[in-house]
């Protein structure tokens, strides 16, 4: 079981957009996989056609087993046509409780203590984080194998990837004392990407210049991803011959690739 963290410090840059299609197209692919929303807004739960829920909060300050809180999502919600489903996904839900649950947990590896309650049941465990850094974070830290960053290449976006990657560092520290080796750079997904614009441009060139092939194929703002969301739908679920589902489909192949390493 590996477990994936998609962080960036600065909201709308396209985490839970990016948590919900990796996770579905894992589960397309044949893994067992499981979303953890850890946000508040529950945008995770509501997209994978789930109601808003405290089962995160169920999960970790209530101590509920798995089996009460996590939703099996339909394959109708995120299959794309043509294509067999041959794994399974679930959704931990989330809600306003949420926001509660570092006031609530008083170990910090309470996060990764419930995961490994998973480890003989699912391939993957992928967990959206609000951009609101908290003591849950620090848990998710100690928690996660590696983490995705998303990053619109605007100064704003930067500024919460550096942020993000200043915790992480922090957090190796505690690790290290635990005998736990660092969190693994999973890579950085350039979201929303409007590569006619100078700044944009200039921006992600900057970005490849830092980090070189840990920066992984852009997705490129297209109206079509604010069209899916609205109807509840995965990009490929909606239009399976587009350029953006293209897209979608080479950041769970780049995912793939990369989690041999972690």
């Amino acid at each position: 079981m590996k477990i994936i963290t998609l962080l960036n410090e600065k909201g709308g840059v396209g985490k839970t957009t990016t948590a919900t299609h990796l996770a579905a197209g894992l589960a397309i692919r044949g893994h067992r996989v499981v979303l953890v929303d850890t946000d508040p807004q529950g945008h995770a739960t509501v997209t994978l056609g789930t109601k808003k829920l405290p089962g995160f909060y169920d999960l970790m300050v209530r101590d509920a087993d798995f089996s009460d809180v996590a939703r099996i999502v339909s394959p109708e919600i995120y299959e794309m046509p043509g294509q067999e489903v041959k794994g399974q996904l679930f959704i931990v839900p989330s809600n306003v409780e949420t926001r509660n649950v570092s006031n609530s947990i008083d170990e910090a590896m309470a996060v990764k203590w419930k995961l490994e309650e998973l480890q003989e049941f699912v391939d993957f465990v992928i967990i959206d984080t609000s951009p609101t850094p908290s003591l849950l974070h620090g848990s998710i830290y100690l928690a996660t194998d590696g983490i995705l960053y998303p990053v619109t290449p605007e100064y704003l976006s930067f500024d919460g990837f550096i942020q993000s990657i200043q915790h992480r560092r922090q957090a190796d520290k505690r690790r290290e004392m635990e005998g736990m080796k660092s969190v693994f750079m999973l890579g950085i997904l350039p979201t929303m990407v409007r590569p006619r614009t100078i700044e944009h441009s200039d921006n992600l060139s900057e970005l490849k210049s830092q980090f070189g092939n840990k920066v992984w194929n852009q997705i490129t703002l297209r109206t079509i991803w604010g069209q899916a969301s609205r109807m509840h739908k995965l990009v490929w679920g909606l239009v399976p011959d587009s350029a953006a589902a293209n897209e979608a489909w080479g950041m769970v192949e780049r995912f793939e690739q990369e989690v041999v390493n972690v």
